[in-house]
């Protein structure tokens, strides 16, 4: 726990372990030993706290380890269906998955990942890691390489060699990635398109063609991507994609509020 949380007044001080320990959960902490080491607790105070969270659901145990419970995937839910983005989005992505047959995800930035917020699974029957609510390294995703289109150069390669470090010795990943000096070059390449790729950098075997989402202001927000095997996307269909995969996202930023600039905006 944080200085400023050991400063709250009691009861916030409860708030905020307890809220450490679905954290600590989260990231992978099992029994009461690893849970109190991960939020600086004595085992008698991690016992307490566990327990209050599994009567009131948010976690259940199972052969004395405990695991995020049924509450939290209900708030879950709740949570991404109260985003406006992922509601408004929702008709643009299904008319992009019926045209394409593929995988569409939609995805914000959160730091130095993207976080995916709706994923439409395809007509092909392709299985894909990706699923609403994970977190992927920025750099390493066609959503994610999207999401990047408007920052420096100098945090390009920063977001690229977190992404190494992030994916080093991930199984199912090619052992080479792309030099950084090619990677830049792409990523310019990028830019002047409107548009970013995935070239298996996140998953053996998967491609896709993703673009960024803006609101009123110009800002990327968000980004939306066509994702599939490599038999279904071979480079020209991936090419092929980009106007489609473009449009609906221009489609959203409409939405949003976004201008485009020096026209009119007409669907």
């Amino acid at each position: 726990m944080s200085d400023q949380n050991n400063n709250a007044p009691a009861g916030a001080q409860a708030l905020f372990r307890g809220l450490a320990v679905i954290e600590a959960i989260a990231r992978g902490a099992r029994t009461l030993a690893t849970i109190g080491e991960a939020i600086g607790c004595t085992r008698s105070t991690t016992h307490r706290l566990v327990a209050a969270l599994v009567q009131a659901g948010y976690l259940r145990s199972l052969d004395g380890q405990y695991m995020l419970g049924a509450k939290l995937i209900e708030l879950g839910f709740k949570a991404r269906d109260q985003l406006p983005l992922t509601e408004l989005a929702r008709p643009h992505l299904e008319r992009l998955a019926q045209l394409t047959q593929d995988t569409v995800h939609l995805g914000v930035r959160e730091g130095g990942d993207v976080l995916y917020l709706d994923k439409l699974p395809g007509a092909r029957g392709l299985e894909m890691r990706s699923r609403v609510g994970l977190r992927m390294p920025l750099a390493l995703t066609g959503v994610g390489k999207a999401l990047m289109l408007d920052l420096p150069e100098t945090k390009w390669q920063a977001l690229y060699e977190e992404g190494l470090q992030r994916r080093a010795g991930q199984p199912g990943l090619r052992e080479e990635f792309t030099p950084w000096p090619d990677y830049l070059a792409q990523q310019r390449a990028y830019v002047a398109g409107g548009y970013s790729f995935d070239l298996e950098e996140n998953e053996l075997g998967i491609r896709c063609v993703a673009a960024p989402i803006r609101d009123a202001s110009g800002t990327i927000v968000a980004a939306l991507s066509v994702a599939s095997a490599i038999p279904y996307m071979p480079e020209v269909r991936l090419r092929a994609l980009c106007p489609d995969v473009i449009a609906c996202a221009r489609a959203i930023s409409l939405d949003l509020g976004w201008t485009i600039p020096g026209g009119v905006n007409h669907e």
